[in-house]
């Protein structure tokens, strides 16, 4: 594990839920890497909490996919595998083309030039937050609470894909240029050639994580 792993105490949260964000965050961030092992006894002396909170916590995040029961040897940070990317990343490449329309240009700009200036940044999480933000506007465009939830059930597991690609600096000047190609698109109302846009820039992140993990 890099570094020491801090808990964000909430008081309006339960102790189980904020021992949950705090792995979960840890392992979205890489600050958790995959295979390593989650050890009760271990995690709960770091965060200061007794063994109950943390294995709800696991069990929880088994359920998102971030962790997976090894038999014999408990439960682990799950590695990043092509299938589980592609399939995800295949159901959000639909998603946003179905959210491409002509609306809140304007926001999308603004949320564009947020991205720009955490690319400068070269702050990773910034970054990634930013192009969550960005995208999070194609998908309220299309006011489909069904759309957006079944988006908002795969955030996790693409927040840690779009960290992994941007962390290759050669990925930031191609992610201006596609963000900036959508808001054109959208802008000129050609719907339809928006959609391409996306669907190209969802597979250049699945070709470049790719390569960067060698999987």
């Amino acid at each position: 594990m890099r570094g020491e792993l801090k808990m964000d105490v909430n008081e309006y949260l339960p102790l189980r839920d904020v021992v949950f964000n705090t792995l979960r965050q840890a392992i979205l961030t890489g600050e958790m890497e995959p295979g390593e092992r989650l050890m009760e006894i271990q995690l709960a002396n770091k965060l200061g909490v007794s063994r109950t909170p943390i294995r709800e916590a696991i069990r929880k995040l088994e359920l998102e996919g971030l962790v997976i029961m090894i038999p014999r040897k408990g439960a682990e940070v799950a590695h990043i595998t092509v299938k589980d990317m592609r399939d995800v990343l295949e159901v959000r490449s639909a998603l946003e083309e179905l959210a491409a329309t002509a609306e809140h240009i304007e926001e999308l700009k603004t949320a564009n030039r947020v991205f720009e200036a955490a690319i400068v940044s070269k702050d990773v999480v910034a970054i990634v937050n930013a192009d969550v933000a960005f995208h999070n506007i194609i998908y309220s465009m299309t006011d489909n609470q069904r759309l957006i939830q079944l988006i908002n059930s795969l955030s996790e597991q693409m927040y840690r894909y779009r960290l992994e690609y941007v962390k290759d600096a050669r990925t930031h000047s191609i992610l201006i240029s596609e963000h900036n190609d959508i808001i054109k698109q959208l802008s000129d109302k050609d719907v339809e050639k928006a959609k391409v846009i996306v669907r190209q820039h969802v597979n250049n992140q699945e070709k470049g994580i790719i390569r960067l993990l060698n999987i």
